[in-house]
């Protein structure tokens, strides 16, 4: 079994020396966009991922790991937490996303493509055979329109999703507006890769799907959409509408991230916090 210790320090070390996370951000200078990630493990045999592909869930579309990589054992999922100077940026106007927040959502995915495949070339030279799939030619998504107590709406029936591999390796739960919350909030974005080598996995410290969120409303109160709601969380269909509105305006990048700032859960899981505290009462 491949320690987790040393690949969690073997991918630290390749965040710090991949290129493309410090952009000039036109008007703003040289910018972070990242902070170091968390790094969480799933096996790539766990029932979970056979759960994601019911309707309602992910979706019939989804590929399990093995799937992707036949000789699949484990599945590699990283948070990487915006920086403060994306996030507080992106705190001063919220009807309009900041130009540092759209500068992270387009050249910081960039980035993040670069990331896996550093880590992808990596584990090739150490001969472990792995997958990225959202950079795998397979990928795709079905989009499925449906309607709901909010009005019309669409679902993403898509083949691989980052947010329940994050879920299903411990690194956190969903929120209203169907973000995940992790131990450093829910301000940045994720990835994953699945490998041959065993590597025991993180456990996961919840057991429902949004044990971290406190239905607090901030960010239903923040959406410049009005896409969230307390009783049926985010219309789809809304946010997507006012983000093709942005990216008219600010082409070839859009973006939005109201619903990630300016909340309890922007930086840390409000939920645990308050669980930790029942706990101690």
């Amino acid at each position: 079994m491949y320690p987790s210790e040393k690949i969690v320090k073997e991918c630290l070390s390749l965040f710090t020396s991949c290129d493309g996370n410090i952009v000039d951000v036109p008007g703003v200078g040289r910018t972070v966009l990242y902070e170091e990630p968390l790094i969480g493990f799933a096996s790539a045999s766990d029932d979970i991922f056979t759960t994601f592909c019911r309707e309602g869930v992910v979706g019939p579309n989804y590929m399990a790991p093995s799937g992707w990589l036949p000789s699949a054992k484990t599945v590699i999922a990283f948070f990487l937490p915006f920086s403060d100077a994306v996030r507080v940026s992106n705190r001063a106007d919220m009807l309009e996303p900041s130009i540092e927040w759209l500068y992270a959502r387009i050249e910081g995915q960039e980035f993040i493509g670069n990331y896996m495949r550093s880590i992808d070339r990596f584990l090739a030279d150490k001969g472990i055979a792995s997958c990225v799939p959202s950079l795998d030619e397979r990928f795709g998504v079905k989009i499925e329109t449906i309607e709901r107590g909010n009005g019309p709406d669409f679902h993403a029936d898509s083949k691989w999703s980052e947010r329940h591999a994050a879920y299903a390796a411990g690194l956190g739960t969903f929120g209203l507006s169907r973000g995940l919350i992790t131990t450093k909030g829910m301000a940045g974005r994720f990835a994953s890769i699945i490998i041959s080598e065993e590597i025991e996995p993180t456990p996961r410290g919840y057991t429902g799907i949004d044990d971290y969120c406190v239905k607090c409303g901030a960010c239903m109160r923040n959406c410049p959409a009005q896409a969230i709601s307390l009783e049926y969380g985010k219309n789809n269909m809304k946010c997507n509408e006012h983000v093709e509105k942005m990216k008219a305006k600010f082409s070839p990048r859009y973006g939005c991230g109201k619903c990630q700032v300016k909340v309890p859960c922007e930086t840390m899981a409000p939920g645990l916090r308050r669980r930790a505290s029942h706990t101690n009462d």
